[in-house]
């Protein structure tokens, strides 16, 4: 029997407040903030019957979830290890040696993009534009910025990941 989707007590109060902002006939307007708790109490990402449960909740359409879910490189459609490394690699970024970042990261922890290490611990995800152009190449982890990146600063990353020393926010 498979398990029942529902949120905590304290989630589901938090969405319910989150919808009385919208009118009534406006729960889609929610759905960002929504998918954002959704994420966070189910396990770091957003599977389809998560999603369906969304649906139901704000009285949308299953597909209007998908299309917002799959648009935004915040939310993800898989597992995810503890640490989501968000590399930008758009212009600004790539100029300034985001690939080379990347290519350092592929090879530190033998995964490609999308990927998670055997551990767990890790997950690559190259993002388009973080909007930290003026501080290129750069990264995001959790809901911090690591900005003016080198390889030597992405070693020291990963080291403090490891040793359990990095706020997520």
């Amino acid at each position: 029997m498979s398990e029942t989707i529902a949120f905590k007590p304290e989630s589901l109060a938090q969405v319910h407040k989150i919808m009385t902002r919208y009118p009534e006939g406006r729960q889609k307007s929610a759905l960002l903030p929504v998918l954002h708790i959704a994420q966070k109490e189910f396990g770091g990402w957003l599977d389809v019957p998560v999603m369906d449960y969304v649906a139901e909740l704000l009285s949308i359409k299953p597909i209007e979830v998908y299309e917002v879910a799959t648009f935004y490189t915040m939310f993800n459609m898989k597992p995810v290890g503890k640490y989501v490394l968000e590399v930008c690699r758009t212009g600004p970024c790539m100029v300034c040696g985001s690939e080379k970042i990347l290519d350092h990261i592929r090879t530190k922890l033998n995964i490609k993009d999308g990927e998670t290490t055997e551990d767990g611990m890790f997950t690559l995800k190259p993002a388009e534009c973080l909007g930290a152009c003026g501080y290129a190449p750069m990264l995001q982890l959790g809901k911090f910025f690591h900005e003016n990146l080198t390889i030597e600063k992405v070693d020291e990353i990963l080291d403090l990941c490891r040793e359990g020393q990095v706020d997520l926010g």
